[in-house]
């Protein structure tokens, strides 16, 4: 399965080659295959390279978000190119967050296998979320990405919000939840597949 994102937040065309997002199964989770411009702007996070970084949407970044619909509980994976690569394979630095509500974390700095491949104008980067990260019926996803500084800054989204539905004034915004797309994990791992319980997610019930 793969994705392209081919289009600003708010539905325009981007002007540089998409960011690629690729799925794939494997049995301790989903491989998350990115590969990506690589614009070096802003500069990279100062945080240690393949730890998780707090506010690592302030910088050049690819996300993605895994819903439950029914449930609005979600999957936030933040991938960032680490500056320490010279095209050779390192380990970025990463953010996990776990959501119960729109925008509303109760766990996060989660764990995550993520190397990287930095070139001097792409990067590409590998991260296995294991089945346990993912809300008990994760059926909905969307990805973005973003990069540059100031007034220059790009936010860019796979199922942008609808032009004819954008506001005036209004501002980038990665948890409006209404605008995901289906994603039926079984096109990947197979009809009979049945998605792994979470002791993660069984405990915000307790």
């Amino acid at each position: 399965m793969e994705f392209l994102i081919e289009h600003t937040w708010d539905g325009l065309p981007v002007s540089h080659e998409p960011v690629s997002i690729g799925l794939r199964p494997d049995n301790a989770g989903l491989l998350m295959e990115i590969r990506a411009p690589f614009f070096n702007e802003p500069p990279a996070p100062p945080g240690e390279p393949g730890k998780p970084f707090g506010g690592l949407w302030d910088y050049e970044v690819v996300e993605a978000f895994f819903l439950s619909d029914r449930s609005e509980q979600y999957l936030e994976v933040e991938l960032c190119p680490s500056d320490a690569c010279e095209t050779h394979v390192c380990h970025g630095q990463y953010l996990l967050l776990l959501l119960s509500g729109r925008r509303k974390a109760w766990k996060e700095q989660l764990p995550l296998e993520f190397e990287v491949t930095r070139m001097e104008t792409r990067w590409e980067g590998k991260a296995l979320l294991p089945w346990s990260y993912f809300p008990p019926c994760t059926d909905k996803f969307n990805a973005f990405a973003i990069h540059g500084s100031g007034e220059e800054r790009k936010y860019e989204a796979l199922y942008p919000v609808p032009p004819h539905q954008v506001q005036e004034g209004q501002e980038p915004d990665f948890h409006c939840l209404e605008f995901f797309k289906d994603l039926n994990l079984k096109e990947l791992t197979g009809a009979d597949w049945k998605q792994p319980e979470s002791d993660i997610w069984k405990s915000l019930t307790k």
